[in-house]
């Protein structure tokens, strides 16, 4: 070993020493997550819904910056599960990352396993949600990452948090929606309701007395932490005669301003203030479709709840519509934008920025060009037309640079890569698309329809400085898709629409106070440009979180190697990691 070397892993090892001295400072907080099925009536229906602890939506975890989780989940359902900590850096613990097949395999029914990190360097709101199959309908919660011991919010500190978690309901189990989608190769069916804080509210049937009520004081400041936890919807969300400002996202610290309405993608997570400014009365909170993709059927209903004044000239707070005829009682409903309000998404999109100045990379060592979006392939000659139910008899798929993700079944992507077990996959995803046409046209010729199927992994070297162009296509339709990276947070440097032109398009970059993100959306037939530093070695995968998309194989994934040291190096498998 030459003189650089050992000064290298002397230096990592002071670190390791220093790291750990901090980390025993910090808190750990130890949960118990019980996978089981619940009796959960809504729209005037019982399920059994897989929950976790028996609620749903489930717990909800408060730790502090620098604190460690450790969360020990008994699956006593009788489906396979993982839980993913969605927007957690899980710096040299992938095997706590959760997705199924790709950082573990699942835990399997009577089995458990123990989730062990540490958050650090994030503050704000994120969540946790199952990664298996559509588990995720009804398992998620909240995770809220309070400011260190000591420290403070960058805004006046709220006089309450409020996480509000936007989901989707089927009148239906979850789990068999998508069999039967993947069954037929057809779009799965639509949710029936959509939900806030697992409540439909009071436009839905056998609603009302459980819709969700939030107090507020006259001139009180409250932090609603707004998460999309549905399946495939992008959500607008409101607040009747209020206006909200905008502090956060994705468990980082935005340059405030203020809206009327804001949009999510599945996964994203925005945190705003609200004051009570207006007259003490009952005002409705709103969330409904943001739909993008044309002639595409979705669920067109509004789900609700209500912030009501605890001086509110009514029934007082605590449940129930507290509507009676002949008088005032009944909520004020805000204007929410059309379902197809792209103008309203972009301008809400183009207005975030770091708090402060961004250290962006400005050199790139990988540069990658990866389209998303849709195919379909032909009907196998051994397929009857009854599974072949998507337009004129195929079935749908969906790709990034023509390579639709199968993830394998015998090891999880990462157990194979540390163990160096042959043939689980390969890493020549491409970096760019094997075919260049013009992506966003009308006339895309019928041969870019059908991708290729494989495991394929982009490697990437320790401390690569990293720039990807995510480009929307219009094969089948195109579509606002919210592209999430595990392990990774990222600055989103420019968006627009139609192709990207990198002789153009380089002028829009921000490379000052772009906002740091874990899931970004991609405009509808247009790019998004995202820059990281890949300093957190693992495979970690890149996927739309619309599951419909994800498992028609809308996904990558990246492997990180190794650095020198043990900071730089992923941490070993946990003794109770799950076997397949």
């Amino acid at each position: 070993m030459d003189v650089t070397k050992s000064l290298l892993c002397f230096i990592s090892f002071v670190a390791f020493l220093l790291f750990s001295s901090v980390a025993e400072a910090n808190k750990a907080h130890h949960h118990e997550f019980i996978i089981q099925a619940t009796k959960v009536k809504r729209l005037c229906e019982t399920h059994n819904s897989i929950t976790v602890n028996g609620m749903f939506p489930g717990p909800m975890l408060v730790v502090n910056n620098g604190d460690t989780l450790v969360v020990k989940v008994i699956n006593r359902a009788r489906y396979n599960i993982t839980i993913h900590w969605h927007g957690v850096r899980q710096m040299r613990t992938g095997w706590a990352d959760g997705p199924e097949f790709v950082t573990q395999c699942p835990i399997r029914p009577g089995s458990s396993y123990t989730y062990r990190f540490t958050i650090q360097g994030q503050e704000g709101t994120l969540w946790w949600h199952a990664h298996s199959s559509w588990l995720r309908a009804t398992v998620y919660g909240s995770l809220l990452v309070l400011p260190p011991a000591g420290s403070s919010y960058p805004f006046t500190k709220p006089h309450r948090n409020v996480p509000l978690l936007l989901g989707e309901w089927w009148d239906a189990n979850p789990v068999d929606v998508l069999r039967e989608s993947i069954r037929t190769g057809g779009a799965p069916n639509n949710s029936d309701a959509y939900t806030i804080n697992g409540q439909p509210g009071d436009l839905y049937k056998c609603s009302s007395q459980d819709t969700t009520v939030v107090p507020i004081n006259v001139g009180e400041t409250i932090l609603l932490r707004v998460i999309n936890s549905a399946l495939n919807q992008p959500l607008f969300f409101t607040v009747a005669n209020h206006k909200l400002t905008v502090v956060g996202a994705d468990a980082s610290y935005l340059k405030p301003f203020t809206t009327n309405v804001i949009v999510l993608g599945p996964g994203q997570t925005t945190d705003v203030l609200i004051t009570g400014d207006q007259p003490p009365n009952r005002y409705y909170m709103a969330a409904r479709a943001y739909q993008s993709a044309q002639n595409a059927p979705f669920g067109n209903t509004t789900t609700t709840a209500i912030l009501q004044y605890k001086s509110a000239p009514c029934c007082g707070v605590g449940g129930g519509s507290g509507t009676k005829k002949g008088n005032s009682f009944k909520p004020i409903m805000p204007i929410l934008p059309a379902y197809n309000d792209t103008n309203t998404v972009t301008r809400f999109s183009q207005s975030f920025r770091s708090l402060r100045r961004a250290e962006v990379p400005t050199e790139i060592d990988e540069n990658l060009f990866v389209t998303i979006g849709l195919g379909l392939n032909n009907c196998p000659k051994n397929f009857r037309s009854r599974r072949c139910q998507g337009p004129n008899g195929t079935r749908f798929t969906a790709s990034m640079n023509n390579v639709s993700f199968a993830l394998p079944s015998n090891y999880s992507l990462l157990q194979a890569h540390h163990h160096g077990i042959p043939g689980v996959f390969t890493t020549d995803f491409p970096a760019k698309p094997p075919v260049k046409f013009d992506y966003t046209g009308n006339n895309i010729s019928r041969s870019l329809y059908q991708p290729d199927r494989g495991t394929k992994l982009y490697k990437l070297k320790y401390g690569s400085r990293v720039q990807i162009v995510l480009q929307d296509t219009g094969i089948v339709t195109p579509e606002n898709h919210p592209i999430h990276l595990h392990g990774y947070d990222f600055y989103i440097i420019a968006e627009g629409f139609g192709n990207f032109n990198p002789k153009k398009d380089t002028a829009k970059f921000n490379l000052e106070d772009p906002p740091l993100r874990n899931t970004v959306g991609v405009p509808v037939n247009g790019w998004a440009v995202i820059r990281f530093v890949a300093d957190n070695p693992g495979v970690w995968i890149m996927h739309c979180h619309l599951d419909a998309h994800i498992s028609w194989g809308l996904a990558m994934a990246f492997l990180v190697e190794n650095g020198n040291g043990v900071l730089q190096t992923i941490e070993q498998p946990p003794h109770d990691l799950p076997v397949c």
